[in-house]
């Protein structure tokens, strides 16, 4: 069963509210998860305590059991230290790309 570390939307219409929820990858977005371990409030200020709560405990349990990330929970985890580098040479797309050529360039060993 691939699990997924990602966000899972509550709340009303514009007052988004997510959890951040261990799910089979296979299940709807805002259906059936494993575990919730932790909150995401995007309407707090950026340095509020409650805007992003992670256990932390169950995270690194679930990562060491094979439990990927998403880009979003990738950033969490990389500010909150328990990933170091996760959100570092990710992402898809156009900008992204030219990002990676960009660095390859300049010669900074980055692979992306």
């Amino acid at each position: 069963m691939p699990v997924r570390i990602r966000l899972a939307r509550m709340g009303r219409k514009h007052r988004p509210f997510y959890r951040i929820v261990v799910a089979d990858s296979r299940s709807p977005r805002d259906g059936r998860f494993i575990e919730k371990v932790g909150t995401y409030d995007p309407l707090l200020p950026d340095d509020h305590p409650d805007r992003v709560r992670l256990n932390e405990e169950r995270i690194r349990y679930w990562l060491s059991v094979g439990a990927q990330y998403t880009d979003r929970v990738a950033r969490f985890l990389d500010k909150a230290g328990i990933v170091p580098g996760a959100t570092r040479y990710r992402g898809t797309g156009k900008r992204a790309q030219e990002l990676a050529a960009r660095r390859a360039e300049q010669g900074d060993g980055a692979q992306g």
